[in-house]
């Protein structure tokens, strides 16, 4: 199914009822295709990100000898700012 984008905005609530029916509808602008409409597939969307964001850079401590929870607190003191 095709829709203009005028279409699209007079018409919405049909046009989402198609892809609830299991339609694809691309929605065109000037002629040219600017989006698609297509049915929700809840096995497509993952319930949370699938794998990793990113690769984590931790900052490099140089915490040499034997230190007191004291020293340590000094040292973290304002990394998370």
């Amino acid at each position: 199914m095709e829709a203009t984008a005028r279409e699209f905005n007079h018409n919405s609530s049909q046009i989402l009822a198609a892809a609830e029916r299991g339609e694809t509808v691309t929605v065109t602008k000037n002629g040219r295709p600017v989006a698609r409409v297509v049915p929700y597939d809840p096995a497509e969307v993952p319930p949370y990100p699938p794998g990793p964001i990113g690769d984590i850079e931790l900052p490099q401590i140089d915490l040499g000898g034997d230190l007191t929870n004291d020293d340590i607190e000094d040292i973290l003191k304002g990394m998370g700012a």
